[in-house]
Protein backbone atom coordinates (compact mmCIF):
# COMPACT_ATOMS: atom_id res chain seq x y z
CA UNK A 1 0.00 0.00 0.00
CA UNK A 2 1.35 3.28 -0.79
CA UNK A 3 -0.33 5.15 2.44
CA UNK A 4 -0.71 3.65 5.68
CA UNK A 5 -3.88 2.66 7.63
CA UNK A 6 -3.14 5.71 9.86
CA UNK A 7 -2.78 7.78 6.98
CA UNK A 8 -6.19 6.89 6.18
CA UNK A 9 -7.81 7.00 9.37
CA UNK A 10 -6.33 10.73 9.81
CA UNK A 11 -7.11 11.82 6.17
CA UNK A 12 -11.16 10.75 6.86
CA UNK A 13 -11.36 12.34 9.92
CA UNK A 14 -10.12 15.66 8.59
CA UNK A 15 -12.34 15.08 6.12
CA UNK A 16 -15.16 15.25 7.94
CA UNK A 17 -14.38 17.16 10.93
CA UNK A 18 -14.82 14.07 13.17
CA UNK A 19 -14.83 13.32 16.50
CA UNK A 20 -15.56 10.14 16.04
CA UNK A 21 -12.87 7.21 15.53
CA UNK A 22 -12.25 6.00 12.05
CA UNK A 23 -12.35 1.94 12.43
CA UNK A 24 -10.61 -0.34 10.18
CA UNK A 25 -12.15 -3.78 9.57
CA UNK A 26 -10.28 -6.55 8.62
CA UNK A 27 -9.59 -10.92 9.17
CA UNK A 28 -6.91 -12.32 10.14
CA UNK A 29 -6.52 -15.50 11.09
CA UNK A 30 -4.90 -15.11 14.93
CA UNK A 31 -6.08 -12.87 17.22
CA UNK A 32 -4.22 -9.63 18.11
CA UNK A 33 -2.58 -9.32 21.37
CA UNK A 34 -3.99 -6.26 22.76
CA UNK A 35 -7.48 -7.34 21.06
CA UNK A 36 -10.67 -8.59 23.27
CA UNK A 37 -14.31 -10.38 21.93
CA UNK A 38 -16.33 -8.19 20.30
CA UNK A 39 -19.36 -9.72 22.96
CA UNK A 40 -17.30 -8.57 25.96
CA UNK A 41 -18.02 -4.98 24.71
CA UNK A 42 -21.96 -5.86 23.88
CA UNK A 43 -23.96 -8.78 22.54
CA UNK A 44 -24.84 -6.53 19.36
CA UNK A 45 -21.97 -6.27 17.42
CA UNK A 46 -22.87 -3.07 15.49
CA UNK A 47 -23.46 -0.95 19.21
CA UNK A 48 -20.03 -2.55 20.56
CA UNK A 49 -18.52 -1.13 16.93
CA UNK A 50 -20.42 2.42 17.79
CA UNK A 51 -18.92 2.00 20.84
CA UNK A 52 -15.48 2.00 19.98
CA UNK A 53 -15.58 4.87 17.29
CA UNK A 54 -16.83 6.62 20.81
CA UNK A 55 -14.37 5.81 23.05
CA UNK A 56 -10.28 5.44 22.78
CA UNK A 57 -9.89 3.30 25.98
CA UNK A 58 -12.08 0.14 24.06
CA UNK A 59 -9.37 -2.01 22.65
CA UNK A 60 -9.29 -3.86 19.43
CA UNK A 61 -12.40 -6.31 19.41
CA UNK A 62 -12.34 -9.57 17.49
CA UNK A 63 -15.06 -12.13 16.60
CA UNK A 64 -14.95 -15.89 15.98
CA UNK A 65 -16.32 -19.00 16.12
CA UNK A 66 -14.80 -19.84 19.18
CA UNK A 67 -16.21 -16.63 20.86
CA UNK A 68 -20.03 -16.59 19.82
CA UNK A 69 -21.41 -17.28 23.17
CA UNK A 70 -23.96 -14.06 24.27
CA UNK A 71 -23.58 -12.40 20.60
CA UNK A 72 -26.57 -11.55 18.81
CA UNK A 73 -28.07 -14.85 16.77
CA UNK A 74 -28.87 -12.18 13.52
CA UNK A 75 -24.93 -10.45 14.09
CA UNK A 76 -23.74 -14.15 14.25
CA UNK A 77 -25.05 -14.56 10.91
CA UNK A 78 -24.62 -11.08 9.30
CA UNK A 79 -21.01 -11.80 9.89
CA UNK A 80 -20.60 -14.68 8.13
CA UNK A 81 -20.68 -17.15 11.54
CA UNK A 82 -23.49 -19.38 11.15
CA UNK A 83 -24.78 -20.46 7.70
CA UNK A 84 -28.25 -22.27 8.51
CA UNK A 85 -30.76 -19.41 10.37
CA UNK A 86 -33.86 -20.84 11.47
CA UNK A 87 -36.57 -20.98 9.07
CA UNK A 88 -38.88 -18.98 11.20
CA UNK A 89 -36.97 -15.68 10.73
CA UNK A 90 -38.80 -14.82 7.46
CA UNK A 91 -42.15 -14.64 9.78
CA UNK A 92 -40.19 -12.69 12.18
CA UNK A 93 -38.98 -10.00 10.31
CA UNK A 94 -42.00 -9.72 8.18
CA UNK A 95 -45.51 -10.82 9.54
CA UNK A 96 -44.54 -13.40 12.20
CA UNK A 97 -45.52 -16.63 13.04
CA UNK A 98 -47.38 -18.24 15.38
CA UNK A 99 -45.15 -20.74 16.47
CA UNK A 100 -42.36 -18.06 17.14
CA UNK A 101 -42.28 -16.27 19.54
CA UNK A 102 -45.87 -15.71 20.16
CA UNK A 103 -46.49 -14.56 16.40
CA UNK A 104 -43.86 -11.52 17.26
CA UNK A 105 -42.55 -9.40 14.54
CA UNK A 106 -40.05 -7.11 13.36
CA UNK A 107 -42.69 -5.88 10.14
CA UNK A 108 -39.69 -4.87 8.34
CA UNK A 109 -40.65 -6.80 5.47
CA UNK A 110 -43.81 -7.26 3.68
CA UNK A 111 -43.93 -10.68 3.54
CA UNK A 112 -41.92 -13.93 4.18
CA UNK A 113 -41.49 -14.49 0.17
CA UNK A 114 -39.95 -11.02 -0.13
CA UNK A 115 -37.71 -11.73 3.07
CA UNK A 116 -36.59 -15.41 0.66
CA UNK A 117 -35.57 -13.33 -1.90
CA UNK A 118 -33.93 -10.64 -0.32
CA UNK A 119 -31.60 -13.20 1.38
CA UNK A 120 -31.16 -14.99 -1.73
CA UNK A 121 -29.96 -12.10 -3.23
CA UNK A 122 -27.53 -11.29 -0.66
CA UNK A 123 -25.62 -14.28 -1.66
CA UNK A 124 -23.21 -16.30 0.97
CA UNK A 125 -21.63 -14.46 3.62
CA UNK A 126 -18.21 -14.90 4.51
CA UNK A 127 -15.82 -13.70 7.45
CA UNK A 128 -12.47 -12.29 6.16
CA UNK A 129 -10.70 -14.66 8.09
CA UNK A 130 -10.56 -16.85 10.51
CA UNK A 131 -11.28 -13.94 12.93
CA UNK A 132 -13.08 -10.59 12.02
CA UNK A 133 -10.78 -7.39 13.46
CA UNK A 134 -12.41 -4.16 14.17
CA UNK A 135 -9.57 -1.49 15.37
CA UNK A 136 -8.93 2.21 15.54
CA UNK A 137 -7.00 3.48 12.32
CA UNK A 138 -5.16 5.18 14.86
CA UNK A 139 -3.29 2.24 16.15
CA UNK A 140 -3.28 0.30 13.45
CA UNK A 141 0.47 -1.47 13.47
CA UNK A 142 1.05 -1.59 9.67
CA UNK A 143 2.58 -5.37 10.57
CA UNK A 144 -0.57 -6.49 11.19
CA UNK A 145 -0.75 -5.50 6.91
CA UNK A 146 1.84 -8.92 6.66
CA UNK A 147 0.37 -11.33 8.82
CA UNK A 148 -0.31 -14.95 7.44
CA UNK A 149 -4.16 -14.77 6.86
CA UNK A 150 -4.72 -10.93 7.44
CA UNK A 151 -7.28 -9.43 4.80
CA UNK A 152 -7.85 -5.64 5.14
CA UNK A 153 -11.39 -4.73 3.69
CA UNK A 154 -12.89 -1.54 5.20
CA UNK A 155 -12.80 1.66 7.43
CA UNK A 156 -16.24 2.60 9.34
CA UNK A 157 -17.01 6.20 10.13
CA UNK A 158 -19.79 7.51 12.28
CA UNK A 159 -20.61 11.22 12.57
CA UNK A 160 -23.43 13.69 12.33
CA UNK A 161 -25.37 14.40 9.18
CA UNK A 162 -23.01 17.28 7.53
CA UNK A 163 -20.10 15.27 8.37
CA UNK A 164 -21.29 12.40 6.92
CA UNK A 165 -22.36 14.33 3.98
CA UNK A 166 -19.26 15.83 3.31
CA UNK A 167 -17.80 12.09 3.25
CA UNK A 168 -20.24 11.05 0.54
CA UNK A 169 -18.87 14.64 -1.23
CA UNK A 170 -15.43 13.39 -1.25
CA UNK A 171 -16.27 10.12 -2.70
CA UNK A 172 -18.03 11.75 -5.37
CA UNK A 173 -14.95 13.45 -6.14
CA UNK A 174 -13.80 11.03 -8.77
CA UNK A 175 -17.54 9.64 -9.62
CA UNK A 176 -18.40 9.13 -12.98
CA UNK A 177 -21.86 7.89 -12.22
CA UNK A 178 -23.87 9.31 -9.45
CA UNK A 179 -25.88 6.54 -9.23
CA UNK A 180 -23.66 3.59 -7.95
CA UNK A 181 -21.13 5.20 -5.68
CA UNK A 182 -23.01 5.17 -2.25
CA UNK A 183 -26.10 3.02 -1.46
CA UNK A 184 -28.23 3.06 1.51
CA UNK A 185 -29.43 -1.16 1.42
CA UNK A 186 -31.72 -2.73 3.45
CA UNK A 187 -29.91 -4.57 6.50
CA UNK A 188 -29.06 -4.70 9.99
CA UNK A 189 -26.78 -2.17 11.58
CA UNK A 190 -23.63 -4.87 11.39
CA UNK A 191 -24.16 -5.17 7.63
CA UNK A 192 -24.11 -1.71 6.87
CA UNK A 193 -20.72 -1.32 9.07
CA UNK A 194 -19.16 -4.40 8.15
CA UNK A 195 -20.55 -6.98 6.25
CA UNK A 196 -21.41 -4.74 2.92
CA UNK A 197 -18.55 -2.53 2.96
CA UNK A 198 -15.91 -5.04 4.01
CA UNK A 199 -17.66 -7.39 0.85
CA UNK A 200 -18.02 -10.58 2.94
CA UNK A 201 -21.53 -10.49 1.23
CA UNK A 202 -21.33 -12.38 -2.34
CA UNK A 203 -23.14 -10.36 -4.40
CA UNK A 204 -21.80 -6.76 -3.10
CA UNK A 205 -21.72 -4.48 -5.38
CA UNK A 206 -18.58 -3.20 -6.50
CA UNK A 207 -16.65 0.31 -5.81
CA UNK A 208 -19.81 1.22 -3.82
CA UNK A 209 -19.77 2.69 -0.02
CA UNK A 210 -22.34 2.16 2.20
CA UNK A 211 -24.64 4.87 4.28
CA UNK A 212 -27.06 4.14 7.24
CA UNK A 213 -28.43 2.07 8.87
CA UNK A 214 -31.50 1.84 7.84
CA UNK A 215 -32.92 -0.97 10.06
CA UNK A 216 -35.23 1.00 13.08
CA UNK A 217 -33.99 -1.87 15.67
CA UNK A 218 -31.06 0.02 16.48
CA UNK A 219 -32.88 3.44 16.93
CA UNK A 220 -33.17 2.34 20.82
CA UNK A 221 -29.39 3.34 21.25
CA UNK A 222 -27.99 4.92 17.84
CA UNK A 223 -27.60 8.63 18.12
CA UNK A 224 -30.82 10.42 16.43
CA UNK A 225 -28.39 12.78 14.56
CA UNK A 226 -25.56 9.77 13.72
CA UNK A 227 -25.19 8.42 10.43
CA UNK A 228 -22.67 5.28 9.62
CA UNK A 229 -20.63 5.38 6.57
CA UNK A 230 -18.73 1.96 6.23
CA UNK A 231 -16.13 2.54 2.88
CA UNK A 232 -14.35 0.17 1.28
CA UNK A 233 -10.51 0.06 1.44
CA UNK A 234 -10.24 1.24 -2.31
CA UNK A 235 -12.25 3.61 -2.06
CA UNK A 236 -10.87 5.09 1.34
CA UNK A 237 -7.25 5.16 -0.18
CA UNK A 238 -9.01 7.44 -3.04
CA UNK A 239 -10.28 9.77 -0.80
CA UNK A 240 -6.97 10.11 1.11
CA UNK A 241 -5.40 10.76 -1.96
CA UNK A 242 -7.68 13.42 -3.10
CA UNK A 243 -8.58 15.03 0.23
CA UNK A 244 -6.19 18.20 -0.50
CA UNK A 245 -7.06 18.80 -4.36
CA UNK A 246 -11.18 18.98 -3.16
CA UNK A 247 -13.66 21.10 -1.18
CA UNK A 248 -12.69 19.78 1.66
CA UNK A 249 -9.63 21.90 1.86
CA UNK A 250 -9.90 24.39 -1.05
CA UNK A 251 -13.13 25.39 0.45
CA UNK A 252 -13.76 24.14 3.69
CA UNK A 253 -15.79 27.32 4.45
CA UNK A 254 -18.52 25.78 2.17
CA UNK A 255 -18.04 22.02 3.74
CA UNK A 256 -18.38 23.61 7.43
CA UNK A 257 -20.19 26.96 7.56
CA UNK A 258 -19.75 29.07 10.73
CA UNK A 259 -23.74 28.21 12.42
CA UNK A 260 -23.65 31.91 12.44
CA UNK A 261 -23.66 31.93 8.58
CA UNK A 262 -26.39 29.38 8.34
CA UNK A 263 -29.52 30.57 6.97
CA UNK A 264 -33.06 28.78 6.68
CA UNK A 265 -35.39 30.63 4.71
Amino acid sequence: MSITIKEIGESLKRAGMLETIPLCVYGQNSIPEDAVPMVSIDPCAAKAMFLATTDKNIPPLYMGQDCLKGVCMGGITWLGFAKKISPYIRYFVSTGHENFREGDAEYLKASPEIFDKFKESIGEITPPGKYLVVRSCDDFPEEELYTEGSDFRSVLCLGNAQQIRNLCSLIHFRTENPFQSIIAPFGPACATMITYPAHMAQNTPENAAFIGPVDPTGNSWFPTDYMALGIPLDIAMDMCHDLEKSFAVKRPEVAYPSQNDLKLD
